[in-house]
C-alpha cells in the first residue's frame, strides 16, 4: 500500500488542474496559483490554453501534452518527477482524465510514489446533472460511446438494466444517431440535453428521448442525460425467482438482465438465481 500525506512530505507533485469549459470566470484562484507555480505545465493544446492564460495576464511556458503525443512526452515528464519537479496538466476544458487525456500520467506518478493532487472546478457531466431534474444519485457518467454503430448499440444493450441516471457526452455530428439509438435500446425515457453548459448560448433541454429525436440543428457541446431504468411493475417479493424474471422479461428485459435485477432486489448471487430459475423450469 503507498500513503502519501500531500501536504506534509516534500515530494515532486503531479497536480491535475480543471479549466472552465466555456465561461473563462469559472477558473478558480487555486487553479490560477498552482499553474504559475508549477515547474512544468501540461496542455492538451497549448493554443487554447494560451488564451486562457492571457485573459487572466499569466506568462508561462507550457509543454504541449495529448493523445497523439503522450507516448513521447512521458519519458520527459518522468524525467522531470525524478528530479523533483512539479509538474500541472490542464486539458483544454474540464476536468482532465475525464475524456480527456492525463490517465498515463497519473499510473507513472503512482509508480514513482509521488504525490497525486486534484485542483478541483467546472465540469459539464455534473453541471449537466444537478439541472437535469433526473435523480442526482446515484449516477453513472459514461463518456463518450464508441464511434462504431455496432458497438454503441452492444454498450446501450449493457447499461439498459442499470438504475442509475446515465450521463454521456455526444459531438453535434452524431447526436442525432445517438439520440435514435439510445430511444431504440433504452426506450422512450425522460432524458436532458445541456448545450454549450456556461457558455453565451447555453440551452436546456427536457423531455422524452422521442421528444428530443425532433430536433435536428444540433450544435456545441453537448451533454445528455438520461433516466435509469425503472420497472414500471415491481415484482412481489413472496412470488418464485421464476415468476419475478419472467416479469422483468415481459418488461423488456433479456434473461440475463432480469437476473441480475432479481440477484439485486433478492440479495442473492446470480449463481444462485440462475440455478434456482432453471430448477423451476424442470
Amino acid at each position: 500500500m503507498i500513503t502519501n500525506l500531500v501536504n506534509h512530505n516534500q515530494k515532486p507533485t503531479l497536480y491535475l488542474i480543471a479549466t472552465p469549459i466555456g465561461n473563462l470566470q469559472d477558473m478558480t484562484p487555486r487553479a490560477l496559483k498552482t499553474i504559475q507555480e508549477v515547474d512544468v505545465l501540461l496542455a492538451e493544446d497549448t493554443r487554447v490554453s494560451m488564451k486562457l492564460l492571457a485573459y487572466y495576464q499569466v506568462e508561462r511556458s507550457m509543454m504541449s501534452y495529448h493523445d497523439h503525443n503522450k507516448e513521447s512526452q512521458i519519458g520527459k515528464i518522468e524525467q522531470f518527477l525524478k528530479e523533483g519537479k512539479s509538474v500541472g496538466l490542464i486539458s483544454d476544458a474540464g476536468v482532465p482524465l475525464v475524456s480527456d487525456p492525463g490517465y498515463e500520467l497519473v499510473l507513472l506518478a503512482k509508480r514513482l510514489e509521488v504525490n497525486i493532487v486534484a485542483i478541483p472546478g467546472a465540469n459539464a457531466a455534473l453541471s449537466a446533472l444537478v439541472v437535469s431534474s433526473l435523480p442526482t444519485h446515484p449516477y453513472l457518467f459514461y463518456g463518450f460511446l464508441p464511434p462504431k454503430k455496432g458497438k454503441r448499440i452492444a454498450e446501450l444493450e449493457r447499461l439498459l438494466s442499470y438504475p442509475e441516471t446515465l450521463i454521456f457526452y455526444e459531438a453535434p455530428h452524431r447526436m442525432q444517431a445517438t439520440l435514435r439509438e439510445l430511444h431504440q435500446v433504452l426506450g422512450d425515457r425522460e432524458a436532458f440535453v445541456g448545450r454549450e453548459i456556461t457558455k453565451r448560448f447555453e440551452e436546456g433541454l427536457y423531455g422524452t428521448l422521442s421528444e428530443l429525436m425532433e430536433k435536428s440543428d444540433w450544435l456545441g457541446e453537448l451533454v445528455v442525460v438520461v433516466r435509469g431504468f425503472q420497472a414500471e411493475i415491481t415484482a412481489s417479493p413472496l412470488s418464485s425467482i421464476k415468476a419475478a424474471i419472467d416479469e422483468y422479461i415481459s418488461q423488456g428485459l433479456t434473461k440475463q438482465e432480469a437476473m441480475k435485477v432479481v440477484a439485486k432486489e433478492r440479495n442473492l448471487t446470480k449463481s444462485v438465481v440462475y440455478r434456482d430459475y432453471h430448477q423451476e423450469e424442470e
